[in-house]
């Protein structure tokens, strides 16, 4: 098995061992990583990330097929990779859409990234927490309906398009008069990102799962199928019975306590600070490595 291991490796690096490296060369390569990694980047906020991960399990399979000699499953990976391919194209079709419109823009969107200062915000206040509750349960007193959808880690810029952009800064009376009757806005969710509110009306894909009861309307529905597909976290006021859900990972849990909507808040608060620790360390760490190397010039 080692054996066979090894030469399968040795085969691979066979074509590397001759090849000059030339200074072109170098321009050509350091070129297609920055377009590979913008497109990672670019990836990384659509729907699209799911599928590479995805793509990157079925890879992991075919290596190991290719090893073993698995000569049937070796051979429905050869004859289904085309099909696959067409079936992303269409699966995909809004999101590469939106990337070729992005090069046509004089920003563009796949590029200016590399070249721009990477900021990080705090993703989640204490502020906003308390805000978000009041928020909640004010409008659960006088039966006002809500959906508010607080992002994670995946983007949700798709369904922000949807809606009417807002960015502001998170106050309960803003929100209670987002989601007033008869207002402009009330009408659809908000899209919140940190401490801000980025986008009102916004449209959501709705659940299809058996097992949510039959007496919930669109709106706990749009809450569980935005949970499914994305890593948010939904909080969702009924205007029928005044009571408070959340949904998160394709659960609802309804009619929750004041006490558990804040607990609930508070952890993710720390699961998405401790991300942007993470980030600011990288960056830090990145800018005293470049200090570094002008000190030594």
């Amino acid at each position: 098995m080692l054996d066979t291991i090894k030469e399968m490796f040795s085969g691979l690096l066979d074509p590397f061992r001759m090849v000059k490296i030339e200074v072109m060369d170098c321009v050509e390569i350091l070129i297609i990583a920055i377009l590979i990694y913008n497109i990672i980047k670019w990836m990384k906020n659509t729907r699209a990330w799911a599928l590479m991960k995805g793509v990157a399990v079925l890879f992991v399979f075919y290596l190991v097929a290719a090893i073993l000699n698995f000569d049937v499953i070796l051979w429905i990976y050869q004859n289904g990779i085309i099909v696959s391919i067409t079936a992303a194209v269409i699966l995909f079709q809004p999101e590469l859409r939106k990337a070729l419109e992005q090069l046509g823009k004089k920003n563009i969107g796949l590029v200016t990234p590399l070249f721009t200062t990477n900021q990080v915000e705090e993703k989640f206040s204490e502020e906003t927490i308390n805000s978000l509750v009041k928020a909640s349960f004010d409008m659960a007193k006088v039966k006002t309906g809500a959906l508010m959808i607080i992002e994670g880690e995946q983007k949700l810029d798709d369904y922000e398009a949807t809606g009417i952009m807002v960015d502001a800064r998170i106050s309960s009376e803003l929100l209670i008069n987002i989601f007033e009757h008869n207002t402009p806005l009330h009408d659809g969710a908000v899209i919140i990102r940190g401490n801000r509110i980025t986008a009102a009306t916004c449209y959501l894909p709705l659940s299809d799962n058996s097992r949510i009861s039959k007496e919930l309307g669109t709106r706990h529905r749009a809450a569980v199928g935005i949970s499914e597909v994305t890593d948010s976290f939904t909080i969702v006021v009924s205007e029928q019975t005044g009571s408070v859900s959340i949904a998160q990972n394709g659960e609802l849990s309804r009619r929750v306590t004041r006490e558990f909507l804040y607990d609930r808040l508070k952890e993710l608060q720390s699961r998405l600070n401790e991300e942007t620790n993470k980030k600011k360390g990288f960056l830090r760490l990145s800018k005293a490595e470049k200090n570094s190397k002008k000190e030594k010039r």
